[in-house]
Parts: structure tokens; sequence; C-alpha cells
């Protein structure tokens, strides 16, 4: 399983709809997006400022994470960003890799 950070940000009737439900619900309601696709909520938090919402999740695959974020994204209330995380070892992993390449003008 992937783990992801997710931040969202609540915009128009998505402030609203927050607003008469609360919070709780609405981390029910992620939780019950997650088990549709097979994943799990690690974390979630209330914030203010630059963004409302952030956590981590455990998804699968990426396909369903993709199909998440439009899924939520679509409906126009909330804006979703969705950034995959690496472990230490993923990164020893990448290092350990020697991909070709050339910069631009070179």
């Amino acid at each position: 399983m992937t783990k992801y950070l997710f931040e969202a940000n609540y915009v128009g009737e998505g402030i609203k709809g927050l607003m008469r439900d609360g919070g709780t619900k609405r981390r029910d309601a992620i939780v019950e997006a997650l088990n549709s696709v097979g994943g799990s909520l690690e974390s979630f938090y209330f914030a203010f400022g630059e963004t409302d919402v952030l956590g981590v999740f455990d998804i699968p695959e990426q396909a369903s994470a993709a199909a998440l974020s439009l899924t939520i994204n679509s409906t126009g209330s909330v804006n979703v960003h969705l950034k995959p995380l690496m472990t230490p070892e993923d990164l020893d992993e990448a290092a350990k890799k020697t991909p070709k390449y050339r910069a631009p003008g070179q």
C-alpha cells in the first residue's frame, strides 16, 4: 500500500455543508470513501489558514487514489491534493538507480 498526504480546501457549498454537518461527519465520509477503494485513514486534522484539512491515508494502488481524488474534486465542494509519501528505504532504493538524462540546452 502507498501512503498519501492529502490536503484539502472547502469551497462554496462545501463550506456550508461542513458548517452544517460538523467535522466528524466529514471524517466519516472520507473513511467510507477510502473503504470503498480498499484504503484506510491513518490521520485526519482540520486546520485554518492556507489548508482546511490534512492527513494521511493508505490506498493499495495509484488508480484508486486517482479515482478518489477525481471523484472528490468533481463535486466542486472540495479541492483535494494528494502527495505520495516515501519511506527512507524507498529513497535508498531510488538513490541506487542511475537514470540517463540530458538537461535542456546540453
